[in-house]
């Protein structure tokens, strides 16, 4: 079974997952239920600390609550026990018969933790895959030119080339949503570039005559300040944007009709020298991507770039990537 806690880890992609031994989500409280001692417990079985997870086996020393016997009874338990805090905590603990969902907030961020048994892994890939995925970089191999891809999951649009079948998509996953004011579990979604390939992402972006380029999405407007004007793919603004310094990097124009040397020449002055050393960018034809690193307390956070070429080859990377980007819990539609 798999555990994954969505949070501000050292890991590139800001999630720790790790393999317990247990069959069932049931079977793994059950054994933990009357610990002596549940941060240690938790800690050597999980990684590390999860935040709020030791307060259901302290109820449990407390008030001597009987051990589960079934999934409705830890639901039970869980829904009246388990410390949970955020603006909407009655749905926030979501249990079924083979995978848990929690959410909650640390004061600074929101989290997510998981518990996925082995069955729920093989059954919903395509939900699934990229939160049970801890290997940087994601995989770079293509389909063949001409394979199509699929995915089902809300995304926001932004034309900048007549139609075609191939789409480039691009996922921030950062932790504040400028789209939304709200929260890093609460982003806006994945956006499309349809009629594109990777390799033509660059020119069109900083090749568009858009007066109306202020109000795209958030991210595509940044994006398109990243990208130099001389820039043939995304590679030079992705190493920019690993360069950038604070949790939500911005220049101050950002939300103005600016043509595009202006707002490029603004995003200049905000780069430091260098980027950190423990920050990870990969470059391929047709999956860019980039962990940039913030600081101490915050970590990472990360930017995918990847086209119909890449999609296809990889489609339940792809869905359930796209999915982490709308949902924080993956089963939600």
């Amino acid at each position: 079974m798999y555990f994954v806690c969505r949070w501000r880890e050292e890991s590139p992609f800001s999630k720790r997952v790790v393999t317990v031994p247990d069959v069932t989500v049931l079977d793994w409280f059950r054994r933990g239920w009357e610990h002596d001692d549940p941060y240690a417990w938790i800690d050597s079985e999980l990684g590390g600390n999860v935040y709020g997870l030791e307060s259901i086996f302290e109820e449990v020393r407390e008030r001597n609550l009987p051990r589960p016997e079934s999934v409705d009874e830890l639901r039970e338990l869980l829904n009246e026990y388990l410390w949970v805090e955020g603006d909407d905590e009655a749905t926030f603990i979501r249990l079924g018969e083979h995978a848990l969902r929690v959410r909650t907030d640390d004061d600074e961020v929101d989290l997510a933790y998981y518990f996925i048994d082995d069955e729920a892994a093989a059954a919903s890939p395509d939900r699934l895959a990229f939160l049970l995925h801890d290997t940087w970089p994601l995989p770079a191999s293509t389909a063949a030119p001409g394979a199509v891809f699929d995915h089902g999951v809300p995304v926001r649009t932004v034309r900048l080339a007549p139609p075609r079948p191939e789409s480039v998509f691009s996922v921030r996953l950062c932790w504040k949503s400028p789209d939304t004011y709200r929260t890093n579990l609460d982003l806006a979604g994945a956006i499309v570039f349809p009629g594109l390939t990777l390799p033509d992402l660059a020119a069109h972006l900083h090749g568009v005559d858009d007066p109306d380029a202020h109000r795209w999405p958030h991210d595509a407007r940044l994006l398109r300040a990243l990208v130099a004007p001389g820039d043939e793919d995304v590679g030079p603004a992705l190493e920019r944007y690993a360069r950038l310094s604070g949790y939500a990097p911005s220049p101050a124009g950002l939300d103005r009709a600016c043509a595009h040397d202006t707002i490029h020449r603004e995003m200049l002055e905000l780069l430091p020298a260098e980027r950190p050393t423990e920050s990870l960018i990969r470059v391929d034809l047709h999956i860019a991507q980039v962990a940039r690193y913030i600081d101490g307390f915050f970590g990472f956070d990360q930017w995918f770039l990847f086209d119909t070429r890449w999609a296809a080859a990889h489609p339940d990377l792809a869905r359930s990537l796209l999915r982490y980007a709308a949902y924080w819990d993956p089963y939600e539609t």
